[in-house]
């Protein structure tokens, strides 16, 4: 697919990307823990929205709803065993991830899931949806959840951790 074509900001020539990328996600994930705390965590996944995912930000700025349900289409096409369904309404953008493919690696390899793993789809999302105007709200967990996003104008309460589960192995 051409760049210009492509729903997300990079190319890559495989078509599924290697799910024991995975693995180095969740140790990263359980030292920054360690060395930062959850403070530190939330910085650093927040700072990976910010930073790393600035191109995904201008693509979601410059396109709105139709490129945020675009980004989302092609990530889950190449993560392999993701079973995700996105939907657009006007600005409202629905994954229903029914599959978690990290989750469901890591438990099929039988490693220990750092509990608080499915937060970082709120504070990556949030750091990148923000400066597009848009905001997120994630529910479920653990293997399977719901992301909405929306614009930041629709003034939705805060997100309640609480509805975020922890993950467990």
């Amino acid at each position: 697919m051409a760049p210009d074509k492509n729903p997300l900001p990079y190319t890559d020539t495989k078509p599924v990307g290697a799910a024991d990328f995975y693995f180095a996600i969740n140790a990263t994930f359980r030292f920054v823990l360690r060395k930062l705390g959850a403070d530190g965590l939330r910085r650093y996944w927040t700072h990976m929205g910010t930073h790393y995912h600035a191109p995904v930000t201008a693509r979601w700025s410059a396109g709105g709803a139709s490129a945020i349900a675009a980004h989302w289409r092609a990530f889950f096409a190449a993560e392999p065993g993701a079973e995700v369904e996105v939907s657009e309404r006007g600005d409202i953008v629905r994954l229903e991830v029914k599959v978690c493919p990290a989750i469901s690696h890591l438990r099929a390899n039988r490693r220990e899931i750092v509990p608080c793993y499915c937060q970082h789809c709120y504070f990556v999302s949030e750091a990148i949806a923000a400066p597009a105007g848009f905001t997120v709200r994630v529910s479920g967990g653990n293997g399977s959840c719901r992301q909405i996003f929306q614009r930041r104008d629709a003034q939705l309460p805060p997100q309640d951790f609480a509805q975020i589960k922890e993950a467990t192995c």
